[in-house]
């Protein structure tokens, strides 16, 4: 999954070639106004979860807050290092990629500063023939996955929790997702249910689907998050609020019109059946922001209780103080 250094020397030619194109102005009462160029990172492909962030800057939200606002896609998993590098100023990652950065024998100097969906909408998924229902069904299947500690740890607790016998559980290693697989040889994959799900069902292919939060209320931890470096935050405070001023107001949008931001997400990749963009993206508006009154705002709680179940599993070594991890300090009250 993580092919570094190559990938690290293409972004960073990436980013330096978007910096190479300096600032746009905008006419602003007749005067010339210079935008503030400003880079996001992505976690992986434009998908769904960014579609408030298209949404902005296709409506021309950053610009209203006087933000030129550039997109890059990167290699999965490198996020958090580009932007400890200051290589952009907002990036997308996850809670269990922050603390692990943090928890680091050599700390990232990042911090959350916004979470994208307020409840993980991801879970375990088998085909319906194979009446896999519960955890307790994972004895003697076959699980395929992406291999990282972590996953190994998450159906380590969640098979322990329903009697069943981890070791029992054949786990095979795949860069490749085909939902006929859950037919065959695979019974089970990891999948979020707003790309994975739809797109299996819209090929016909019916899953039982136990979401990890059901699971273990630890396990609802916040994936993906928008991140920052230390300095941006001390440095530009109000650049930040900016920003997530604009991302907010791109994400309400997707929520009250999600046929027409699924349409702005199609302009920036055409790769994707719109229809199934306009599926994924009916079922995000109503995740956004759920049991939330304000879009992106972050609990203790959730930071706490995953980092607990981190700890208890092995996966880091000391725990990460919640208000290390993230804020919520620059987002519109």
């Amino acid at each position: 999954m993580k092919k570094k250094l190559l990938s690290l020397v293409l972004i960073f030619a990436m980013v330096i070639s978007i910096g190479a194109c300096g600032g746009n102005n905008q006419s602003d009462s007749g005067k010339e106004k210079k935008l503030r160029d400003v880079t996001v990172i992505l976690d992986y492909v434009p998908n769904t979860n960014h579609t408030g962030i298209y949404a902005a800057k296709e409506l021309g939200y950053y610009e209203e807050q006087g933000l030129n606002v550039n997109i890059i896609e990167p290699t999965d998993g490198v996020t958090p290092t580009l932007i400890a590098a200051g290589k952009g100023e907002f990036g997308i990652s996850y809670q269990e990629d922050v603390t692990y950065a943090l928890a680091a024998e050599d700390p990232l100097p990042i911090k959350a500063i916004a979470t994208i969906i307020q409840h993980n909408t991801s879970g375990f998924a088998s085909y319906v023939g194979k009446n896999i229902t519960s955890p307790k069904d994972f004895e003697g299947k076959t699980y395929s996955g992406w291999g990282s500690p972590g996953e190994e740890a998450v159906i380590h607790a969640v098979m322990e929790q329903s009697g069943a016998d981890f070791n029992k559980l054949k786990m095979v290693t795949s860069d490749s997702l085909s939902y006929d697989m859950l037919k065959n040889d695979i019974d089970i994959i990891w999948m979020f249910w707003a790309w994975d799900g739809i797109g299996a069902k819209r090929q016909g292919i019916e899953v039982n689907y136990m979401e990890l939060r059901e699971l273990d209320p630890r396990l609802d931890y916040y994936t993906p998050v928008i991140i920052a470096n230390n300095s941006t935050l001390e440095k530009e405070p109000e650049m930040v609020k900016a920003f997530l001023a604009a991302t907010s107001k791109g994400y309400d949008y997707a929520v009250k019109n999600s046929d027409e931001a699924a349409e702005i997400l199609h302009k920036y990749a055409d790769t994707y059946d719109l229809e199934m963009l306009k599926e994924s993206q009916a079922y995000l508006a109503g995740k956004y922001s759920e049991d939330s009154d304000t879009w992106g705002l972050m609990k203790d709680s959730v930071w706490e209780n995953y980092t607990d179940f981190m700890m208890e599993n092995g996966l880091i070594e000391k725990k990460i103080p919640a208000s290390d991890c993230y804020t919520n300090e620059f987002l519109s009250k």
